[in-house]
Formats: C-alpha cells, structure tokens, sequence
C-alpha cells in the first residue's frame, strides 16, 4: 500500500512539475504585447491642435461596441504621416477649419473583429445607420468588409473637417433611435463635421468621394479636404471621403498588431 502510494505520489509531483513547465510559456505570451516600431507616434505629440474622435474605441460605430485592440482613444501614425497631416492642418486652421480624426492605426485584432461582425448575418444591430441600404451578405464581395487594412500599415487615416469654433459633439448612447448615415445633416446623428452628404462610416455609394449626387457645399467641402490633403502627398480612397494614405509609405507591405495605446509606443507618448 505504502508503495503504491509513493508511486502515486511521485506521478503527481511529475504532473505539477509538467503542468508548470507548459504553463509558464503561455502566461508569459498573454503578457507580451507587441510594440510599434520606433517611428510610430501619438498624434498628439506632433500636432495636438488636431481633435481626435476615436470612433472605434466607442460603441458608435457599425458594429456596436469598442473594437478589439482600441485600449485608449488616441491617433498613432508613422511620423512621416503624422507631420504631413500637421501640415494640412496649418493650412486649414488659416482657413478657420480644423482636421478631426476619427481612425488612424488599426491593429490587425480590430480588423479580425470587423470579420467575425461581417459574418455573423444574425447582428444587424447598427444596420440603421450605417448599412441601411446593402444587405449583410453582400459586404466582402462590395468591398466594405475585407481582411486587411491599410489602416494596420500606420500610415493611413480616416478624417474630416471641422470648422473653427469646435463645437463638442454630444455622446452616442446604445440603444437610441438610429437615423440613415445619408440622411440630411440635421437629422443624422450629430457630427460637429462640416456637412459633407453622409456621416462617417457610410456604407453606401453616397460616401463615394466624387459621387455626382453630392454637389454645393457638400461638394466643397469634400474637395476642400481632398485638395489638402493631396496637395502634401495623401491619396484618398474614392469609395471612402473620409480614407487618405500618406504615400510613399514607410510600411507599404507590413501589418502591424500593436494594440492601440501609449504602451505600445516606444516613447510610451
């Protein structure tokens, strides 16, 4: 009896020790996030007049809650993009008009999020506002929806003007009533935006930057940003008024799944 109990004994001893020899490796993993390469930077540090409306950090957005990876509402870019934008912004605050950022970076876990969302035909749940006129089953194959960012390369953003005086904007609350993304400015959710025909997000050939329905002061408006923004190296996306990319990028074949926040910098700013 005495043996058997010894050699029970020593099999569990061998087990904990086995157990913590495969552990070790995998609580030290969920502990290491990875980092931003150096010329990654917080907006902030290189314009801090430029407002930030980190969408994705908040539940209004077309999923309907924070995104994975958005650990604070901050702009990071690579720097070149960075100080390019600071010089679209000093020629539209001589203008009276601010930029206001709603993305920048995108961690690869935040576009795996919009993935597992798009193919979930069931959640429907921001269809409202954002998607009031495609069918869910249609967002891969229409583009809206896809499986890498130029967002994860850091050197893309999607953006708006505001003009001077800022306005705040009153929060989103789950649940409201939602109104179309395309629907006259004073009746969709509240931007202090200039109007430019929808709201941010929209997933509609309205959004398209050069789309012949918009015209007058939304037309403006968008030109307005897309000749800033063009003028010092940014290339718009034509399906999104909002999407530039600072071109040459500094990462044109890398996507990167640093989460966003001042820990992932290695300044930490």
């Amino acid at each position: 009896m005495t043996r058997l109990t010894s050699a029970v004994r020593g099999l569990i001893t061998a087990l904990a020790a086995l157990l913590a020899v495969t552990a070790t490796p995998a609580t030290a993993q969920a502990k290491t996030e990875p980092k931003a390469p150096k010329d990654f930077v917080a907006l902030r540090t290189v314009d801090p007049t430029i407002i930030q409306e980190i969408r994705y950090f908040t539940p209004h957005n077309f999923v309907g809650e924070r995104i994975d990876g958005y650990e604070q509402p901050m702009c990071i870019l690579t720097r070149p993009a960075a100080e390019a934008l600071h010089k679209a912004q000093l020629t539209l605050l001589r203008k009276g008009y601010t930029l206001k950022v709603y993305d920048c970076y995108r961690p690869q876990r935040a576009v795996n999020h919009f993935v597992r969302w798009a193919e979930d035909l069931d959640d429907q749940s921001m269809r409202g506002e954002f998607y009031p006129n495609v069918d869910k089953t249609r967002l891969f194959a229409d583009g809206y929806i896809a499986e890498k960012s130029g967002h994860s390369r850091g050197s893309t953003m999607d953006l708006t003007i505001v003009r001077l005086p800022a306005r705040p904007t009153r929060p989103y609350h789950p649940g409201q009533p939602l109104v179309p993304c395309y629907a006259p400015k004073d009746e969709r959710f509240p931007d202090n935006s200039v109007d430019m025909g929808t709201g941010f997000d929209c997933f509609d050939t309205l959004a398209h930057t050069l789309d012949p329905r918009i015209q007058g002061q939304q037309r403006a408006n968008r030109l307005l940003l897309k000749n800033t923004m063009e003028s010092l190296g940014f290339v718009n996306l034509a399906e999104e008024w909002w999407h530039y990319t600072y071109k040459p990028e500094p990462y044109p074949d890398t996507y990167f799944d640093f989460p966003v926040s001042a820990k992932s910098l290695i300044s930490g700013h």
